[in-house]
């Protein structure tokens, strides 16, 4: 099922265009111009949840209004070797609020029964500051808090990918989307959506649209990932980034041509739609020198199947 492209790199002529980084989940992303490779992810990304009263998580699948919340961290923050001190902070701002300033440095406080999809355990607490900001912004009673790397662990399904880990993010480490394949739906949409309706953390340029539901085995630079599962897409792709206000497309063309049903007429089809390409990264990142990956990296495609059917999905 699995074909290789060649016995050495093959250049898909494809390179990063733009890396973005979600501190909190459901929030705004960051673009950056380079980011450090850690075992769950790009460095500060889903590091961060927003939890109601029973510590259940806040997506913008219920909670649109996350849409509007900016995230800053300081630009050295994705350097490497980069750590934070007492004067280090995360700014948060959004319509009609004053600006929330959280320090970078761990809080001492923990939040038990925190709980985001199959994943339940303990977080580390923003404090009280937090809570009334995100409070207020909702109408609802909320807490921010932080994944507690040191005592938590939460892996990646292991049918497709064993032995990874993640923090807030929905399920994978990485999501990579291609400029052609959101360029090619633009152009079977009455009004054309951008890149942040799909919150990608890998952006490329220079491929065939949705080649990039083809790659099982790709380099970045000279860093091996693996693409594991296709991304099925929930309502959050309707919902204006802008305005936080949601409609039906691009999900309702995406029915149309990015199905399982379209995509995977043998199998058996549950109503999902497909957009990007999950990815785990292969090399050992939690020892040694840190690792960059910048805009600008070559993609090179070492092995990728002959379709979207073959794909694990």
């Amino acid at each position: 099922m699995e074909k290789t492209c060649s016995s050495s790199p093959t250049q898909a002529g494809a390179k990063i265009s733009s890396i973005f980084v979600y501190p909190i989940k459901s929030c705004r992303g960051i673009s950056v111009p380079h980011a450090p490779l850690t075992p769950t992810g790009f460095r500060w990304d889903r590091q961060w949840l927003v939890v109601n009263q029973r510590g259940r998580a806040y997506t913008q699948r219920v909670e649109p209004k996350l849409a509007l919340v900016e995230v800053q961290l300081p630009s050295e923050a994705f350097s490497a070797g980069w750590e934070p001190t007492k004067t280090s902070y995360m700014v948060i701002n959004a319509p009609g609020m004053d600006l929330l300033k959280v320090p970078l440095c761990n809080p001492p406080e923990t939040a038990d029964g925190v709980s985001v999809w199959e994943w339940s355990g303990s977080a580390l607490d923003e404090g009280d500051e937090a809570s009334k900001w995100f409070t207020n912004y909702l109408g609802k009673p909320s807490r921010l808090v932080r994944f507690n790397a040191v005592s938590e662990a939460r892996p990646v399904d292991p049918v497709y990918a064993h032995g990874h880990n993640i923090m807030f993010s929905d399920g994978y480490p990485f999501l990579l989307l291609s400029q052609e394949s959101l360029d090619a739906l633009n152009k079977l949409l009455k009004e054309p959506v951008p890149v942040n309706r799909f919150r990608p953390n890998i952006l490329v340029d220079g491929c065939e649209p949705f080649s990039e539901d083809l790659w099982t085995e790709i380099k970045i630079s000279q860093f091996a990932f693996q693409g594991v599962k296709l991304c099925s897409r929930c309502k959050v792709p309707t919902i204006n980034q802008d305005t936080a206000i949601g409609g039906s497309e691009p999900n309702e063309t995406l029915k149309k041509v990015r199905s399982d049903k379209v995509l995977r007429p043998d199998q058996k089809h549950q109503g999902k739609i497909y957009f990007g390409q999950n990815m785990v990264c292969k090399e050992n990142l939690s020892e040694g020198k840190t690792k960059l990956v910048k805009v600008g990296d070559p993609i090179f495609v070492l092995h990728k199947v002959s379709s979207a059917a073959e794909a694990a999905a």
